[in-house]
């Protein structure tokens, strides 16, 4: 039903030279910038769009060295939960795969693994799950998910003051790297 919304226009996305392909619920905006990812200066394209009252994003970046994604990844998701006040992760080993029964996001900042076609096994695609608060102070939820192929590493995210689990569905079940 998300997937014929009005509110959703879902598109196939494919970033340039990255191998991804996902569904956005929008038309996206690309940016490019220069962050320190793995004590280096690395470019980073982003893509991103809001919808229904989210924000769909995704982030993708070439490390020198592909035995530095796993450190990457990680100390990504941390970022991205300071940056969102969100409590630390708390890992949930038995937790499914599929989003349809994941934890809610009303419980603590939890992980999990993801299944993402094509992805490298090490490190594992994983999720994140949180609650936390935007810049201005107003609650937010997070979905997101971080994983790599080669040297490339990615964060796809969705931020919504309370998350649609089927639009959650439809965009990170929609992650398929070539």
């Amino acid at each position: 039903m998300a997937a014929c919304s009005p509110t959703f226009n879902w598109r196939v996305v494919r970033p340039d030279n990255s191998g991804l392909s996902l569904l956005l619920p929008c038309k996206p905006d690309q940016a490019q910038k220069v962050v320190p990812l793995g004590g280096q200066p690395t470019t980073m394209t982003m893509l991103g769009c809001d919808a229904g009252g989210a924000t769909f994003a995704v982030a993708m970046a070439n490390v020198a060295d592909e035995s530095q994604a796993a450190l990457v990844l990680s100390q990504w998701q941390a970022l991205t939960l300071q940056n969102m006040k969100a409590p630390p992760l708390v890992s949930d080993p038995v937790a499914s795969p599929s989003l349809k029964t994941s934890p809610s996001v009303t419980t603590p900042t939890q992980t999990g693994q993801l299944k993402v076609p094509g992805a490298s096994l090490s490190p594992p695609p994983v999720w994140v799950q949180a609650q936390g608060q935007r810049a201005d102070g107003s609650a937010v939820q997070g979905r997101a998910a971080y994983f790599s192929k080669g040297s490339g590493v990615f964060q796809v995210v969705m931020y919504a003051p309370k998350l649609a689990p089927q639009a959650v569905e439809t965009f990170f079940s929609s992650l398929k790297l070539d």
